[in-house]
């Protein structure tokens, strides 16, 4: 049972984070060009559904996520406490700062003067590489396992 937790806790952290990062990460870059570029609108309209349809399908990771350090016992361990607390700052990050600047980017994009006025594509870079960063460091902890017995 813990292979089976496992594996679609890895493979929902792949196929449901994944995009999120990479959606999230190319919004910036259409949102400076929405003045010009008259396909920007559609692919930020694209971007912004894929962030938040994805990170709903990833609730998915924490849910099997516990499950699976229930199965080994290790809900106490130091390293999955900071990953939890890693992956709800990560969740807080995006709902409440990234989607919301980016539904604000998508009432602006027309508007290059508003959008730069209020910053946006700079917040939501920074706001989109502090998340990617925040669920790199929850990957290398799961990696890595401070403590583990298995030798990894």
């Amino acid at each position: 049972m813990t292979k089976f937790l496992l594996s679609v806790h890895v493979l929902a952290a792949v196929l449901a984070i994944g995009p999120v990062a990479v959606a999230g990460s190319a919004f910036p870059r259409y949102l400076r060009a929405a003045a010009t570029d008259p396909n920007a609108p559609a692919v930020l309209r694209a971007l912004h559904r894929l962030c938040r349809v994805y990170a709903l399908l990833g609730i998915v990771v924490p849910v099997f996520g516990l499950a699976t350090a229930s199965q080994l016992g290790v809900l106490g361990d130091a390293w999955l406490i900071t990953s939890i607390v890693l992956t709800a700052g990560a969740a807080a990050l995006l709902a409440a700062a990234i989607l919301p600047a980016q539904r604000r980017a998508l009432e602006l994009a027309g508007d290059a003067e508003a959008v730069e006025a209020a910053r946006l594509p700079a917040r939501l870079g920074m706001s989109t590489g502090v998340f990617n960063l925040l669920w790199a460091v929850v990957v290398v902890l799961m990696i890595i396992r401070p403590g583990s017995t298995t030798g990894a």
